[in-house]
């Protein structure tokens, strides 16, 4: 399999910058048994059955996206430079990881300032990354980052516009509650409450899982041989009460059906022995055509970018040609792509 098996041209004016508002008014493409139909997230209802089960991510993303100043006298006096970090994940040793732009800029032992109230040091780099201890921590940190913070959005998005407080609810989801993911399960942006009550009201199972989302799931691939690509990793659970509700409904034979590529990663990495069972640790598991999927029956996701692991997930799921007829009709018929676009409910034969 080529990188370029994976690619599409994709018109600049269908990435969505934007949620649709209410969340559930997005449109939907259901792809089931060889067709195609053009719909509405709150259709949901109606397309799925009272024996499936949906399977959430309740991760929740943290404003990890901070722009700060460094200070430094020198022998030709006072200067100062604008740093921007993007946080990655907390370390055992109580600092961050962490996306510093311009690293170059930055010292060793040197401070940046984000607000009044937090600080950060470098302690060192690794890999291009740094390590940066802040401040504050615990609820100190947690709320100094909240005022100080911004969401840290997709780069296609971040190159059309810069973070705002509409952000901060439109870039998480209704059921976020385990902090620590720096990109939002993005599928799942699209249920409000009036949305999960009439999925209850129907009889559809929902079980909550957590990955946190990192910023690898923006790298891009580099290998033309895409069986040679290595995914990056991150850290997800499934609870026994969750292995176990998606265990009974694969008994009694209902459809499994992940909200989002992330949840998808992680009943996958939890099934990878046969059958789904608690799980917890980092996976790095990566889907691509010839998969052997063990627990899902389908897939709710929104669109994804050319060339992207993402897609090799899809095509994995559907079958090549089946995704290239997908987003051909994606594309023709204007559906809005990425982050905060449309979505899809993806159901293989």
């Amino acid at each position: 399999m080529k990188l370029s098996d994976f690619d599409f041209d994709l018109p600049d004016e269908l990435i969505a910058t934007r949620p649709a508002s209410p969340r559930s008014s997005a449109r939907l493409l259901h792809a089931e048994a060889g067709g195609i139909a053009d719909r509405i997230v709150k259709d949901l209802p109606e397309i799925l059955r009272p024996t499936d089960r949906l399977v959430l991510n309740d991760t929740k993303v943290i404003p990890a996206r901070l722009f700060g100043v460094r200070r430094r006298t020198g022998a030709a006096g006072p200067s100062e430079a604008k740093i921007e970090v993007t946080l990655l994940e907390p370390q055992a040793s109580g600092t961050w990881s962490a996306l510093v732009k311009p690293l170059k800029k930055l010292r060793e032992d040197e401070t940046v300032v984000f607000s009044s109230d937090l600080t950060a040091v470098l302690e060192g780099r690794t890999e291009g990354q740094a390590l940066l201890r802040f401040n504050l921590t615990g609820a100190d940190f947690d709320a100094a980052l909240a005022k100080a913070g911004a969401m840290p959005l997709p780069p296609y998005i971040a190159a059309k516009r810069a973070a705002d407080d509409r952000d901060k609810e439109d870039y998480q989801t209704i059921w976020a509650r385990n902090a620590g993911a720096v990109a939002a399960p993005t599928a799942s942006l699209h249920f409000d409450e009036a949305l999960v009550a009439a999925l209850k009201a129907r009889g559809v199972g929902m079980s909550f899982v957590t990955l946190h989302v990192g910023a690898g799931t923006f790298l891009p691939v580099k290998v033309e041989d895409v069986t040679t690509h290595k995914m990056h990793a991150e850290w997800g659970r499934v609870s026994e009460t969750a292995a176990a509700e998606i265990a009974a409904t694969k008994a009694a034979g209902g459809r499994v059906i992940p909200v989002g590529t992330t949840a998808l990663r992680l009943i996958e990495s939890a099934a990878r022995g046969g059958s789904i069972q608690p799980w917890e640790g980092d996976t790095d598991i990566f889907i691509y055509p010839g998969f052997n999927f063990r627990v899902t029956d389908g897939l709710m996701t929104n669109f994804h970018l050319p060339k992207s692991t993402l897609m090799m997930l899809v095509s994995a799921l559907m079958g090549p040609e089946r995704i290239r007829e997908i987003y051909a009709h994606a594309i023709e018929n204007r559906y809005r792509f990425f982050s905060y676009g449309d979505s899809s409910l993806l159901i293989p034969a």
